[in-house]
């Protein structure tokens, strides 16, 4: 079992930034994929990005590539999400995942889940 706990939503207006943070518990957090999804109200979840167990390989929603930053630290069991010049279509509950499966998309391929932070991008 993976415990994941978000952390770091709040609101802000457009063109700012926020981090988002992902502690994780559990069974060994370095051998597993991580990716940030997202769900807007009335909306499919879907995929942000993935980070690979090393975090040597990242892959982005074409939607955030260039605004937003995935990254890991293992030493500290958490992962994080730098969103830059933020919209209000960014506006959504963020979710972190994992999986042992590298370059995962489909939040389907993805095993643990946390319980979300909201993010309001006001405009």
């Amino acid at each position: 079992q993976v415990q994941l706990v978000e952390s770091g939503g709040g609101l802000v207006q457009t063109g700012g930034s926020l981090r988002l943070s992902c502690a994780a518990s559990g069974r060994t957090f370095s051998m597993y994929t991580m990716g940030w999804f997202r769900q807007a109200p009335g909306k499919e979840r879907e995929f942000v990005a993935g980070i690979s167990w090393r975090g040597s390989s990242t892959w982005y929603a074409d939607s955030v590539k260039g605004r937003f930053t995935i990254s890991r630290d293992n030493a500290k069991n958490t992962a994080y999400l730098q969103m830059n010049s933020l919209k209000p279509e960014d506006t959504a509950v963020y979710f972190c995942a994992s999986t042992s499966r590298l370059g995962a998309r489909v939040k389907g391929e993805y095993d643990y889940w946390g319980q979300g932070t909201q993010v309001t991008i006001s405009s």
